[in-house]
Formats: structure tokens, C-alpha cells, sequence
């Protein structure tokens, strides 16, 4: 794996940022574990899938107390979506998930995975469905091959939208063919979001 340094990092041999850097990170972690929180933010991908993934097993095997996910993120790669999706299912722990910021495509997908009483969000937080898209070249075999592995992942994507937010499967393949953003009130409308909360101490399903 390639790395980029300036080069000033390259021949200082007492970088500033070293001493501090890790104690920091390593207090912080430490406090997010014991708060049984777990952060999404930014684009998912496998790697940030597969610590998701390793932070909420490592939580429910120390308690069977509610996990706090905050979710801020665009969305990503589908299937580390599906990973964390199927991952807050397959734990024991409860899994409250609260949207701030911006919750959108591949993100929603792991919103969604848990019941809507479990299904907060800050009020500014925005929602975005969308289907999936995506490039392929090749021989037209195989761009024909992406294209319906693309129609069933619509289809999927549909069925859990429909399932979370009691809307029709056929609503909800109108709607995801293009972008739809949603404000928390929107989202609640829709069938998205449970509640609606401004401090920690609303985390209660009622």
C-alpha cells in the first residue's frame, strides 16, 4: 500500500503530532466503548465495514445493553451496507440508530435495520434514497451481467425500504428511481424515522 508525506513529515525526525496523536485516539476509543456508542461517518466501505462490524461484536459480547449508532454519511459501497445491515441483526444487543448531518444510500440501507421505535434523528439530518448505480465495461456479456445484478440490488434495496417504513414496494420503486431527499420531518412522514430528538437522554423507544 502506497503512503503520501509531505517532505517535511519525511525528514523531521521528531514529527510534532507523534507523542500526542495516539494516547488521544486511544482515550477517545476507550470512552466510545464504555459509552457502548459506535460512530458511521463518512463513506462505508469494506474496511470501515469490517470495524463497525468488530466494534459491535466486541459490544454485545460485554453486554446485552442498547448499542448508540450515530450514523452521519452519503452512503458508499453497497455491500459493506449489507454487512453492517445484517451485522446489527445478527448481535444480540439492541441497536438504537440516531441520523445527524446527512443519511444517504448505502447509509439509509443500515439505518434501516433496526425497528422504526429505535429510529432517531437530530433535527437538521437530511435523508437521501436513491437506487444503486454503477459502471462496467467490457465485453457486452458482462456489462449485461452488472446491469441485472443492478436491477436486483433496486429490487432489494425497494423491499427494505418498503418493509421498514410501511410503504408499497411500488411507491417505493418510484421513488428511489431518482434521487429523493427527505428532511427529518419528511422522513418521519415517509416512515424512515421514528422520532425526532435534540439530546441523549430521548433514547428511549417508547
Amino acid at each position: 500500500m502506497l503512503s503520501m508525506h509531505s517532505p517535511e513529515e519525511e525528514h523531521d525526525p521528531n514529527p510534532p503530532a507523534a507523542s500526542t496523536a495516539e494516547p488521544r485516539t486511544s482515550f477517545l476509543e476507550e470512552k466510545t466503548f464504555k459509552a457502548r456508542t459506535v460512530l458511521v461517518f463518512g463513506t462505508i466501505s469494506d474496511s470501515s465495514a469490517a470495524d463497525i462490524s468488530r466494534r459491535l461484536l466486541a459490544l454485545d459480547a460485554e453486554s446485552s445493553m442498547p448499542i448508540d449508532m450515530i450514523v452521519s454519511s452519503p452512503g458508499g459501497h453497497l455491500e459493506s451496507g449489507d454487512a453492517i445491515h445484517d451485522m446489527i441483526r445478527f448481535i444480540t444487543a439492541p441497536v438504537n440508530m440516531v441520523g445527524t448531518g446527512w443519511v444517504g444510500s448505502a447509509a439509509t440501507h443500515l439505518y434501516l435495520s433496526v425497528p422504526k421505535e429505535r429510529r432517531f434523528c437530530t433535527p437538521n439530518t437530511r435523508f437521501l434514497i436513491h437506487q444503486p448505480s454503477g459502471g462496467a465495461g467490457g465485453p457486452a456479456s458482462d456489462i449485461a451481467i452488472h446491469a441485472q445484478e443492478i436491477i436486483k440490488a433496486r429490487e432489494r434495496i425497494a423491499q427494505t425500504i418498503s418493509k421498514a417504513t410501511g410503504k408499497a414496494y411500488e411507491v417505493v420503486l418510484q421513488d428511489i428511481e431518482r434521487d429523493r431527499w427527505l428532511s427529518a420531518e419528511e422522513a418521519i412522514e415517509y416512515g424512515i424515522v421514528g422520532r425526532i430528538i435534540t439530546s441523549k437522554s430521548e433514547l428511549k423507544p417508547k
